[in-house]
Formats: structure tokens, C-alpha cells, sequence
């Protein structure tokens, strides 16, 4: 298996909505962007993972498009696009761009098109269905946002299907045509000089809606690898799907070299292992880290032979990671850098959501007129109109709503913080005027200071890109221990993720003398047989002989 050009690389995910805006109208843009790439640059990155930029009505930020080669003109232009893609270049970065095929927007031109009768040139394009017998919805598929899956389009008396929001219908993936027309435009951004495609909802492309099967469907895997003969053969572009459904058990499906699908896939057993069976993440559990630690070792161990998995804490769908996984009030900074570097130890290509760099919290929003993401809002009505009080929805919004991570990125403190002159679309996170990009790059122990060194430690340590994971301590309730191993060298990463002080006992096998690499509290250079105590948040790394 040779070596791609991102195995040793960081990516780095933009929301173009919240990352930088231009021209005061309060919505980050794509010359915003190309204004901060000096950021990413000092940090390290090797490719930008962009949230759609595309033309779009935006009813999902963005996830509803109208034109996959037209740029939203509130994002900027085409002519702003290819410089982006340009300057990126000029500075070692990839611009990697989201896909969006299970969906398009309602708004564009082949569901308008469809929209005019059963006959219609792109009816086909879309997925329909007669109602039911006695009248109806052909069934009681719900959507993920909420409500109905299927709309109702009464001139022509069919439904429609939309999977997600209803100005999202889902795309017909059982037709060559409209098939034909997703791999030229792919191939048309491919010839414009990006550097991949990170694919959204990929597992749902094969579905069987008659059958009920939504995700992994029955030609999910013919239609990746017609993806792979037609657009990437022969390239050197990324591919990297969003797969909520993929288990340990059908993942070599996606991404074993020899099936010319995938190269990665992002995977949230991490994620969803602590939500609600019933409620979902609207009634998150407690933090467990026995249950993180086995579900990130599976991982490992199911994605080592196929090459680099994707490996992340937060992105535009999730809350912010200290919020989630570390402690967001006094241990902050230090529990920040714990969780960078117990993540970015593990085999695989770290994703750095924007902000994450300088230890971003949630959003701290209280009240329902904060929010903005739809999903959040109509799961609020029918919360409520299902009995639950508001106090504990919005508990639930507080941990786990999208717009936690969907705030603007506060770059520095005062007005508009650096992030806009105008009126932001939304709200800034609450506590804004202290948490910012200039105040953690201003201190050379923050956050960014060690993205920074991680970044670099990659490129510069073949033990971080090839070294096969072995776990210790796996009930430990506070410690994350396990080692990288790699042509005699043996990388020990141990890491407190608690507030409390923590003792463990080292195995022989975790220990380890030689160069301490980086801490969130200060580097050691050994770690010995026997007893350990790590402070509150304390996380270490050692490189020694194996």
C-alpha cells in the first residue's frame, strides 16, 4: 500500500458561515477565509476540509444546494474561489470540499424542473412515491430533523422524499442520468485544483426506501466504486465519507484499498456511545472513559490495515470538545491540550474543528431564540409538543445542539471580535471576550502553542503515522494510556482526563525513557514501571527504544 499525501497531514475543518467575514454583513465568506489562511499556515495544517460554499438558499447552512458549480453569492465568487483554492496552494494547503449528493435544495433547477409534472425531463432525479392506499404519506418514515420524510407535491399528486430538512430532497441514486451528472461535476472541481472530497451522508447514497433500509443499502458499495471509475481513478484526491451507520464489521468495506472505494471515513461510535437509546443526543449520558477508550481502540484496530482512519473531537454537527469531553470552566486551557494529546497520538489523520486550536467552548446559549439550526429548532417543538419541559430540552440543546459549535469564531476580544464589523448571524459564544484566538496565541502555554507542536510532531515522527495502538489500562476510570510502535521505537502517550488527581499502574510495556515530546502540563522524558500520578489534566508523551 503506498503512501498517500495526507498520511502524515492535519486537517483542518471551515465553516465558512462562522470562520471569517469580509464585508460587515455579519456571514463569514470565502475572501474572509483567504484572509486567515496566515493562521493556518502557522499551525500547520495540510488541508481545509470546506463546509459547502456552493449556491444555496441555505435552510441548513449550506447543506442544501441549488447549484453544485455556482458559488452563494453571499460567500463570494467563483473568481474568490479559485483564489482561495490558489493561496491555499501557494502555502503546502489542500482545499478539500464537502459533498453533498444524497440531497439536493429544493431550489435547484432539477427539482424545479421535476416540480412541473410526472413527465418531466429530471422528475427522475428525485425520489416519489404515490400515496398511500386510502390516501397519506406513502409511509411513516420520519426525517432526522423531525417531522415527515415524505412532502406532498399536490399538482402532481406524488411525494416527495427529504430525508432531512423538506428543502432537501433526496436524490435518485438508482438513475444512471442523474448518476452522469454528479461524477462531471465532481470531475469539474477535480479539474479546478482542489484536493478531495469529504462526503456527506455517503452511507445513505444506497438505499432501498421500499425495503426500509436507509443507510448501507443494497448498492451503496456499487455506487462508490462506480464513483471511484469514473471521477477518481488515477488522481491523487482525498476521499473521506461520513458514515454515522458504518460498525467495525462493514468498514473494510469502505475503505480496504483493493475495492476502489473510500480511502477514510469519519465514524462516531466515539459520539453516539454516550446518548440516549431513546432520546438520542437530545438526553446525553454522562462521560464514561472506559467506554471511549474501547470504542477509539476498536477503531484502531479495525482501520490499521487499510491505512489512516479520520480521528476528531468536534466538527459543525457536534458541541465543542472541552465541552463534551474535558472541563469548561477552571481546567480549561489545561484540559484542552490533555484532549489534544491523547487524540492526536492515535494512528490516523486528526481533524482540527476551527476554534478547537485555542480551547472553544459551547456556546453558552439560554434561551431557544439563540438558535439558529434548524434541526435544533424543530426537534424544540416537537419536544415539547410531546411532553418534555423546556428547562430540560433546552439542557439538552446546551450540551449537544449544532449550534454550539456553530458560533462565530471569536478572533480576538471587543466588538465584532474580529470576526465581523457587522451584526453576526449568531450569537458569539457567551464567554467570547475572554476565549479567543488572539488571547490563547498570545500565551505561549495554550492551546494553539500545542496544535501547533502536534502538527508538526507528525510530519517529523514516522512512530505518529505507522505505529500500530495498543491500549493499557482499559477500566481505568481517569486514565488513557497505550503506546505506538514503530521500527524500535516505542511512542507512550498517558493521559489524565479528570479534574481529580489520578494514580495508575504502569506495566512494564508502557514504559518508556528518552525524549518527552510534549505535555499539557509540562513534558517528562521516562515513564517508569510502578506507580504514576498525574495532576488534574495532565497528559504526557514519551519516545524511547521499544
Amino acid at each position: 500500500m503506498s503512501e498517500r499525501w495526507w498520511a502524515d497531514k492535519v486537517g483542518y475543518q471551515v465553516y465558512p458561515l462562522s470562520f471569517q467575514d469580509s464585508n460587515g454583513d455579519g456571514i463569514g465568506d470565502i475572501p474572509g477565509i483567504t484572509s486567515r489562511l496566515d493562521h493556518l499556515s502557522d499551525l500547520g495544517i495540510g488541508f481545509i476540509w470546506l463546509s459547502p460554499v456552493y449556491a444555496s438558499p441555505l435552510a441548513d447552512n449550506g447543506y442544501d444546494i441549488s447549484d453544485y458549480r455556482a458559488i452563494e453569492p453571499r460567500f463570494g465568487t467563483m473568481a474568490d474561489m479559485d483564489r482561495l483554492i490558489a493561496e491555499a496552494k501557494a502555502r503546502g494547503i489542500g482545499i478539500v470540499m464537502d459533498l453533498v449528493v444524497n440531497h439536493s435544495s429544493d431550489q435547484h433547477a432539477w427539482f424545479r424542473n421535476a416540480l412541473t409534472g410526472r413527465g418531466a425531463e429530471f422528475r427522475d432525479f428525485y425520489v416519489w412515491r404515490d400515496p398511500a392506499p386510502g390516501g397519506g404519506p406513502p409511509s411513516d418514515l420520519r426525517s432526522y430533523f423531525g417531522g415527515p420524510a415524505w412532502h406532498l407535491h399536490e399538482a402532481t399528486g406524488q411525494y416527495y422524499l427529504a430525508l432531512f430538512d423538506p428543502g432537501q430532497p433526496d436524490l435518485n441514486w438508482d438513475n444512471p442520468a442523474m448518476r452522469a451528472e454528479i461524477w462531471d461535476m465532481m470531475r469539474w472541481w477535480r479539474d479546478r485544483g482542489i484536493a478531495g472530497f469529504r462526503m456527506d451522508v455517503i452511507d445513505h447514497i444506497g438505499k432501498d426506501i421500499d425495503a426500509g433500509i436507509l443507510t448501507d443499502g443494497p448498492t451503496l458499495h456499487e455506487r462508490l466504486q462506480e464513483m471511484h471509475r469514473e471521477v477518481l481513478a488515477g488522481s491523487d484526491l482525498l476521499t473521506v465519507g461520513e458514515t454515522w451507520s458504518v460498525t467495525p464489521e462493514t468498514a473494510p468495506l469502505y475503505v480496504d484499498p483493493d475495492r476502489d472505494e473510500l480511502h477514510t471515513l469519519f465514524q462516531f461510535a466515539h459520539i453516539s456511545a454516550h446518548w440516549d437509546e431513546a432520546h438520542g443526543k437530545w438526553k446525553p449520558l454522562d462521560f464514561q472513559l472506559p467506554t471511549l477508550k474501547r470504542v477509539f481502540q476498536d477503531w484502531q484496530d479495525v482501520l490499521a490495515p487499510f491505512g489512516p482512519g479520520a480521528l476528531f473531537w468536534s466538527n459543525h454537527d457536534l458541541p465543542r470538545a472541552v465541552s463534551s469531553f474535558g472541563d469548561a470552566g477552571e481546567w480549561r486551557v489545561r484540559s484542552a491540550r490533555a484532549l489534544a494529546l491523547a487524540l492526536h497520538g492515535l494512528q490516523g489523520t486528526p481533524y482540527i474543528y476551527q476554534g478547537e486550536e485555542a480551547g472553544f467552548t459551547n456556546a453558552g446559549f439560554t434561551s431557544i431564540d439563540e438558535y439558529r439550526d434548524v434541526e435544533t429548532l424543530n426537534m424544540h417543538r416537537e419536544s415539547l409538543e410531546a411532553g418534555m419541559d423546556e428547562p430540560d430540552f433546552l439542557r439538552g440543546a446546551g450540551r449537544n445542539s449544532r449550534d454550539n459549535a456553530r458560533a462565530p469564531v471569536a478572533w480576538e476580544a471587543g466588538p465584532g471580535h474580529g470576526f465581523t464589523t457587522g451584526a453576526p448571524w449568531i450569537g458569539f459564544p457567551s464567554n467570547a471576550e475572554e476565549v479567543n484566538i488572539a488571547a490563547d496565541r498570545a500565551d505561549p502555554e495554550g492551546v494553539f502553542a500545542l496544535y501547533r507542536r502536534l502538527v508538526a510532531l507528525r510530519k517529523e515522527q514516522p512512530v505518529l503515522v505507522h505505529g500500530r495502538t495498543r491500549l493499557f489500562l482499559p477500566e481505568h476510570p481517569q486514565v488513557w494510556a497505550y503506546t505506538r510502535t514503530h521500527e524500535g521505537l516505542r511512542l507512550a502517550v498517558v493521559a489524565n482526563l479528570s479534574s481529580e488527581r489520578a494514580e495508575a499502574e504502569i506495566d512494564p510495556e508502557l514504559a518508556v525513557t528518552g525524549a518527552g515530546l510534549a505535555g499539557s502540563v509540562e513534558p517528562r522524558d521516562r515513564i517508569e514501571a510502578g506507580r504514576l500520578v498525574l495532576e488534574p489534566w495532565e497528559a504526557i508523551w514519551v519516545l524511547g527504544a521499544a
